[in-house]
């Protein structure tokens, strides 16, 4: 077994206990990561008390429990990812995107199974990892 899937699947006790109020959300972000971790190289994982982030020389993709949707709109399980980049994305998918820094949005994407982890989240989080990667470069 490669250290990468080992990693892809285990999972620390830092993150057993960011999930311990939201156990039903596990397996979402157990899916997520095992992608993540398999397309993205030289990822470190870093678990506080609000979020998870997955860097590459800066943070690119976040879990959280950021409501970004009314209550009465959230499925009953969910996490949010968010993922910065250099521009505005567009698409329904995206509940929120703001602008905290000329130049850098962060978008947030509610999603409530596993199957919404597809091919177009993970491109987006793919770009993310990039885009932080060149943040460090422009300076």
């Amino acid at each position: 077994m490669k250290d990468s899937e080992s990693m892809e699947e285990c999972l620390t006790a830092d993150e057993y206990h960011f999930f311990e109020e939201h156990m039903d959300a596990l397996p979402i972000y157990e899916a997520l990561k095992k992608e993540i971790l398999k397309r993205i190289p030289d990822v470190q994982i870093k678990v506080s008390k609000t979020q998870i982030s997955f860097i590459r020389k800066h943070g690119f993709a976040f879990v959280s429990f950021l409501p970004c949707r009314r209550a009465k709109e959230r499925p009953a399980v969910w996490l949010t990812v968010s993922f910065g980049l250099g521009y505005r994305k567009d698409s329904e998918r995206i509940d929120i995107a703001v602008e905290p820094y000329p130049g850098r949005w962060t978008h947030h994407v509610m999603i409530g199974s596993i199957n919404e982890i597809d091919e177009e989240l993970l491109s987006w989080i793919s770009e993310a990892a990039g885009f932080a990667v060149a943040k460090g470069r422009r300076r």
